[in-house]
């Protein structure tokens, strides 16, 4: 592996497991110390209001919290929503699940997992910390058990494209390719930038950083089974330079055939790139 790819992997990971927990926040694995919260931004008073500038409202406990998120201070996030709990009976789910997010920024899993529960049972049909619990556990090496939290993710809500991306993950990490193909394949059906998307409302993205030459033609096909050529080759041509050389299986393959046309796809099967050595 290319000491470049494999720095772009890892930088894939850090992006993918950070997960947006509110509308407008922007875009997102050891917990510190807690830090003391930081004074918030003062907000201005309706008579220290200019006549052109109307008075800006005092931001409530769980807005603060979310733009803690947003900066990445997940010690001062966690405490915000604690407060934000409090101030609403510690009832409301989604603040729990935001709680479990912003626990798992500082990798303490077993507190992101209560929150999770808390938020699952105050929630039955509430499918993101489904989701999220799962990821956890994938974090932690435990692929096999995080997949009947994306399964249940899946069945209350089938239409989130990170769920089946999740799911497909471990299916890959316990070897059932056939099984990855299929949620990755729909996945990028229901949503086509979901690779590449970094905010999806209160859902954890778990790290995929998959770099062997497996995974690149797998997603080289899939892409090809979905008719986007252009990201089929590129995947093909990085699984070529990890190593890759069954150009039998091209051959044979049905999804190849429909980009065979394709003159980067003709040209990368012409001058396939040599393997690049670590």
């Amino acid at each position: 592996m290319r000491p470049t790819l494999y720095l772009r992997m890892l930088g894939l990971v850090a992006g993918c497991l950070l997960s947006l927990v509110g509308a407008g926040l922007a875009a997102g694995q050891q917990a510190g110390e807690q830090q003391t919260p930081p004074n918030p931004p003062p907000s201005v008073s309706p008579s220290q209001a200019t006549p052109t500038e109307p008075a800006k409202r005092e931001l409530a406990l769980e807005e603060r919290a979310d733009i803690f998120m947003a900066r990445k201070s997940y010690a001062d996030a966690v405490d915000y929503y604690h407060r934000a709990l409090a101030a609403k009976g510690r009832s409301d789910p989604a603040l729990w699940n935001k709680l479990g997010i912003a626990h798992q920024q500082q990798m303490n899993h077993r507190e992101a997992r209560k929150a999770y529960k808390e938020a699952m049972r105050r929630n039955k049909t509430f499918a993101e910390p489904w989701n999220n619990l799962g990821t956890t556990y994938y974090l932690e090496d435990k692929p096999k058990k995080s997949l009947k939290y994306y399964r249940q993710a899946i069945k209350l809500n089938a239409s989130n494209a990170s769920f089946h991306l999740n799911l497909g993950s471990s299916y890959y990490r316990l070897g059932k390719i056939d099984l990855f193909d299929t949620e990755y394949r729909t996945a990028l059906t229901l949503d086509p930038n979901v690779l590449t998307d970094r905010s999806t409302l209160g859902t954890v993205m778990q790290a995929r950083g998959f770099t062997d030459a497996r995974f690149y033609f797998r997603m080289a096909k899939i892409f090809a089974s979905l008719g986007r050529a252009e990201e089929a080759v590129r995947n093909l041509r990085r699984a070529f330079e990890d190593g890759f050389a069954e150009l039998k299986l091209l051959d044979e393959d049905p999804d190849f055939k429909k980009i065979g046309q394709f003159p980067a796809y003709v040209e990368l099967r012409k001058n396939p790139p040599k393997a690049i050595k670590d």
